[in-house]
C-alpha cells in the first residue's frame, strides 16, 4: 500500500514538473487505465503513427488501434529505406504520434536515444500531437541518471529484441560504440515545448513497469 503511494506521489512531482515545461501529464495505475486514457486523447478516424516502443504494444494500444476507426502510417510496412522515408513523411504529419521515453526525470524532463532518430524527430516537432506511454520504472533523478539508464539498461535489451550485434548485446552494458549496428545515434533531453504548442505532448505515466 505505501509503494503505491509513494508511486503516485511521484507521479504527482513529475506531472507538475511537464505542466511548467507546457507538457501535460496524467497518472494512471495500471495498464487497462492507460489504454483507456490513450483512446480517450485520440479521435476516431484520424491519422497515427509511432515509433518503436514496447510500452505503446504492452498495453494494449497498438491492437484497439487496429481494431478501430484510425488511419494508421505504419513503416514497419516499408521494404526499404526509401519507402521508410516516405511513410516517414507522412508520420510527421500526422494527428496523433505515439511513444514511450526512455527515461523521465522527476522534474518532467524527457531523455531519449534514437538510432535514425525519426522519434525524437516527431518528439520534438511535425505531428499535432504526441501521447507517450511512461512507465513508472523508467523515472529517474536527473538527465545525467536518465542517459546513464538508456545506455546501460534500456539499450541492451533492445539491441538483443531487434537482433544487432553490439558491445552492449554481448555484455549487457554501454561499449559506447560506432558500429553500423549501434543504436545510440541522437540524444534529445525535451526541456520544455513552446508556449505555441502546450499540452501538444500527453504522457501517461503508469504504475507499472513497461519497456525497457
Amino acid at each position: 500500500m505505501f509503494l503505491n503511494e509513494a508511486t503516485k506521489l511521484r507521479a504527482e512531482t513529475i506531472i507538475k514538473g511537464l505542466e511548467k515545461r507546457n507538457m501535460h501529464g496524467v497518472f494512471c495505475a495500471t495498464k487497462e487505465d492507460a489504454l483507456k486514457q490513450a483512446l480517450s486523447y485520440i479521435k476516431e478516424g484520424s491519422s497515427v503513427s509511432w515509433g518503436g516502443s514496447m510500452s505503446v504494444s504492452e498495453i494494449g494500444l497498438m491492437d484497439a488501434l487496429k481494431e478501430g476507426n484510425y488511419h494508421l502510417i505504419d513503416r514497419s510496412v516499408a521494404k526499404n529505406f526509401d519507402e521508410q522515408r516516405e511513410i516517414f513523411s507522412k508520420a510527421v504529419l500526422s494527428d496523433y504520434f505515439l511513444m514511450s521515453s526512455n527515461a523521465i526525470t522527476l522534474d518532467g524532463e524527457l531523455i531519449n536515444i534514437d538510432g535514425t532518430g525519426n522519434r525524437v524527430a516527431c518528439l520534438s516537432y511535425g505531428p499535432k500531437h504526441v501521447i507517450m506511454i511512461v512507465g513508472m520504472n523508467k523515472v529517474v533523478n536527473d538527465v545525467e541518471d536518465g542517459i546513464k539508464r538508456v545506455r546501460n539498461f534500456a539499450s541492451p535489451p533492445n539491441t538483443l529484441r531487434l537482433g544487432l550485434k553490439t558491445p552492449c548485446s554481448m555484455t549487457g552494458r554501454c561499449g559506447d560504440c560506432y558500429g553500423d549496428t549501434c543504436i545510440c545515434s541522437q540524444i534529445v533531453v525535451t526541456r520544455r515545448q513552446s508556449a505555441m504548442m502546450k499540452d501538444r505532448v500527453k504522457v501517461i505515466l503508469v504504475g507499472e513497469s513497461l519497456g525497457y
